[in-house]
């Protein structure tokens, strides 16, 4: 199950992959350490492929940087951050207060570890799971098999790509705010991706930057309402969800 490999420079051009089980597992160790996790997701502990060494493979892809070597990509999707679980919780929430998420077509951007989508997923919902870069698509893969009658999973990077069809009524991301440089791209793709009438619900960990997000994107056209979410595992530090409507 596990390699020895750190990560590599990520390709776009990729073939791609074998949908079994068996293949995304062995294309995953021939790229980097991982394993299988037990984690609360829709209220059930489930099994969720994660890296093993996701420190080692952030300190490995600054290294090459600092070498000079181009196309390495900061592997920030290899942790599961808590933003994911207060995005889960608030889903939780919305079912409970009457949102049907039962047959619900969903975005998840940036998706990781796919910890949110998988969650909408186990709600009902029909989700598409995303993330810019290929590597965590393999893990999370693996990590939505059991419910791939639910789960569509691919690249899409914000102001790149585009999903052809009908827009989502709900968008999903967590902890997607943190980068400055990618709020306009952020704005493109989400009002290239939200049907009309949809909402986007973004969490993050109340970082000083997305208070700065916090306002950007209301000067930029949108409605915006604020939700915090207290975890277990943290009471003290609770996760802020925002939610937000096009004008």
């Amino acid at each position: 199950m596990n390699s020895t490999k750190q990560l590599g420079t990520e390709s776009r051009h990729e073939k791609p992959t074998d949908e079994s089980p068996e293949s995304l597992a062995a294309q995953a160790s021939d790229r980097f350490q991982w394993h299988w996790e037990e984690t609360a997701i829709a209220g059930e502990i489930r099994k969720l492929a994660v890296a093993s060494d996701p420190e080692g493979m952030l300190i490995d892809a600054c290294e090459r940087q600092d070498a000079g070597e181009e196309g390495v990509i900061d592997p920030f999707w290899a942790t599961t951050w808590r933003a994911a679980s207060g995005l889960d919780h608030f889903l939780c929430d919305l079912s409970l207060k009457g949102l049907s998420l039962k047959g619900l077509r969903v975005l998840e951007l940036g998706c990781g570890t796919g910890h949110a989508g998988l969650a909408a997923a186990c709600y009902g919902s029909q989700v598409v799971l995303t993330d810019g870069v290929r590597d965590p698509l393999l893990l999370v893969r693996m990590s939505t098999w059991e419910l791939r009658d639910r789960c569509q999973v691919q690249q899409l990077r914000f102001g790149i790509d585009r999903i052809e069809g009908p827009g989502f009524p709900l968008i999903l991301g967590s902890d997607i705010t943190y980068l400055r440089t990618l709020w306009p791209e952020l704005n493109h793709c989400l009002r290239d991706h939200l049907a009309e009438d949809g909402q986007v619900l973004l969490s993050d960990p109340y970082r000083i930057i997305a208070n700065e997000f916090r306002d950007w994107i209301q000067e930029n056209g949108w409605s915006y309402n604020e939700h915090k979410v207290a975890l277990d595992d943290d009471p003290a530090h609770p996760i802020r969800v925002m939610q937000l409507r096009a004008k």
